[in-house]
């Protein structure tokens, strides 16, 4: 009856890192071309094409030559916001993809009384409903009330981007309950990075990871297409463009962290592939600066790695409580930096001084609140030389 493709969550210009900056593009460049190779009637991009309202002029350039081959190959594209490329104003770069002719944001709606009415787009017979996805699931309470202008006998397609109930399971994440929602033949869903399926509610996953956990669980993107001539309707898209090594490093000491950290990746087979390296453990020497993050990129520069991308957040410094007999008072925080380092000896101590003395700047007569923080940010890192 129709065969198209489901796309979500793509967030072109989400990350900060170029080389994954990059692939991310890759993979949703990958898509398209199979998309494009498969034939499929249509593509529905469900939310979160761009990862915020506003996205870079490099990335819209790259984002329009994709959708210009869509264009080229006369294959429609329906989308809606997502949380991300969502603004308050209405107003999006999905204006400027639409009005340039190369998609169709199906999101029509109107207020009547309690209830949000949908009105359907029509396509080749097919009735699409979509509802944007808004900040912090705002979108939840409006989706409890949504009912759609019927069509009958059409294949209905509901495109949303949101958190469902069947999907959230336990999760204290607000969402919206599956019977509560009109019927629909179809729900493209987007929002939830997973690769999830709950009878005709389908989210197929993220088109590239976001964050380094996704990177961890997911390793690469995925789509459906989807072909309801089919007897295996749903077919699952791998988006692998490069193989993930995770290593994970437990330290309670910061001072030979470097050395141990290098002699663990020697062990791998890094030519290629995104590095995920995840630092755990409660530091008794040293700090987190003490970990030389410059040389073990150049170690995995040097075997042909594409990335390293490493984790610190589980790294702690064990609380160290001082007791310290001060006879001057006016010379205590001195005296404390002193003993502190000789408990914790490492070549971050030497900076301390400095950090203070830049955190002790005082805003000058005129000077806006933001220049001064920014002023007072930048001197932060000529300190620490980032």
């Amino acid at each position: 009856m129709v065969k198209f493709a489901h796309i979500a969550d793509v967030h072109l210009g989400g990350w900060k890192q170029e080389p994954l900056l990059d692939l991310n593009f890759k993979s949703f460049e990958m898509a398209i071309d199979l998309c494009i190779k498969e034939k499929v009637e249509f593509v529905l991009i469900a939310g979160d094409l761009f990862d915020s309202a506003y996205p870079g002029i490099d990335i819209l350039k790259k984002t329009f030559a994709e959708f210009k081959k869509l264009k080229e190959s006369r294959i429609p594209c329906f989308i809606i916001a997502g949380s991300h490329d969502y603004s308050a104003s209405g107003k999006t770069f999905l204006d400027v993809l639409e009005k340039a002719g190369f998609c169709k944001n199906v999101a029509d709606f109107e207020e009547n009384g309690e209830n949000i009415i949908l009105n359907p787009t029509i396509y080749q017979g097919i009735a699409l409903y979509g509802y944007p996805g808004r900040k912090s699931g705002l979108e939840v309470e409006d989706l409890r009330r949504v009912k759609i202008n019927d069509t009958p006998g059409m294949f209905k397609i509901f495109m949303l981007h949101t958190a469902i109930d069947k999907a959230t399971g336990n999760l204290p994440m607000n969402s919206v309950e599956t019977r509560l929602l009109p019927k629909a033949d179809y729900y493209a869903l987007g929002h939830l990075h997973m690769d999830f399926q709950y009878e005709n509610f389908v989210y197929p996953g993220p088109i590239f990871p976001n964050n380094f956990q996704e990177l961890e669980d997911l390793h690469h993107g995925s789509f459906y297409i989807v072909d309801t001539d089919s007897k295996n309707s749903l077919k699952k898209m791998e988006l692998k463009l490069k193989d993930v090594l995770f290593l994970e490093i437990k330290t309670n000491n910061a001072l030979n962290a470097t050395e141990k950290i290098i002699s663990e990746l020697n062990k791998m087979e890094l030519e290629n592939k995104i590095i995920l390296l995840r630092i755990r453990g409660e530091l008794e020497n040293g700090t987190n600066s003490d970990i030389k993050f410059t040389q073990i990129e150049e170690f995995v520069k040097q075997k042909k790695a594409y990335f390293l991308l490493k984790n610190t957040h589980d790294l702690k410094i064990k609380d160290v409580k001082l007791e310290i007999e001060v006879e001057d008072t006016e010379n205590l925080e001195d005296e404390t930096i002193k003993v502190y380092a000789e408990k914790n000896p490492s070549d971050f101590n030497k900076l301390i001084p400095q950090l203070i003395n830049s955190l002790s700047m005082e805003k000058q007569e005129g000077e806006t609140s933001s220049v001064f923080e920014d002023r007072v940010l930048q001197n932060v890192k000529n300190i620490l030389k980032i």
